[in-house]
């Protein structure tokens, strides 16, 4: 965690306009009431808007979970991203990810013993951190594994999660009780 306080405080209830009570419904009705979403009601329109792109990009897109989570873990550890790593480690978990696979987003690409699409999923993810673009040679390799569809869905989902690990950090989210952290 790069802030042991927030800058921007996580709202509770009884501080929600009507737009943010909207906007947190379905989070308190799922019990997932966390600190991102409290946070998000600093700014209930923003926050609004970006559920519409972030629902699709964790729940209905073309890629299966597995390989999500595998690319939002890995984003998530390459822009030092706590909060983010804490919840996808359980996302994944539950999604029947292994703890040596979970790893392997944190030791990347080289991982040995990894499939060749984790590899590609790894090495996509390192080269849109580091350069925007993902290059020739791993684009011609996915497109064996994945449809236009799904990689485009790679692209949407590496780019999202790196934008919610610059507010996580920028904001100073906290990790919600019981988070796992880096040592998984």
């Amino acid at each position: 965690m790069r802030l042991s306080a927030p800058r921007i405080p996580p709202l509770e209830s009884n501080q929600w306009n009507d737009t943010a009570r909207e906007a947190m419904q379905p989070f308190i009705k799922a019990g997932s009431d966390f600190n991102i979403f409290k946070t998000m009601t600093n700014h209930p329109d923003l926050m609004k808007r970006w559920m519409v792109f972030a629902n699709h990009v964790l729940f209905k897109q073309s890629l299966a979970p597995r390989e999500r989570e595998l690319l939002i873990l890995r984003i998530g550890f390459l822009c030092k991203a706590g909060y983010e790593w804490g919840q996808h480690v359980q996302v994944a978990r539950g999604y029947g990810m292994s703890d040596d696979e979970i790893r392997s987003a944190k030791s990347g690409p080289s991982t040995p013993g990894i499939s060749e699409l984790d590899r590609l999923l790894l090495q996509a993810t390192d080269e849109l951190h580091a350069d925007a673009f993902v290059s020739e040679v791993t684009w011609k390799a996915l497109e064996k594994h994945l449809s236009t569809q799904q990689l485009m869905d790679l692209v949407f989902t590496v780019g999202q999660y790196n934008l919610v690990s610059m507010a996580l950090n920028s904001f100073g989210v906290q990790p919600d009780e019981g988070l796992p952290g880096w040592e998984i």
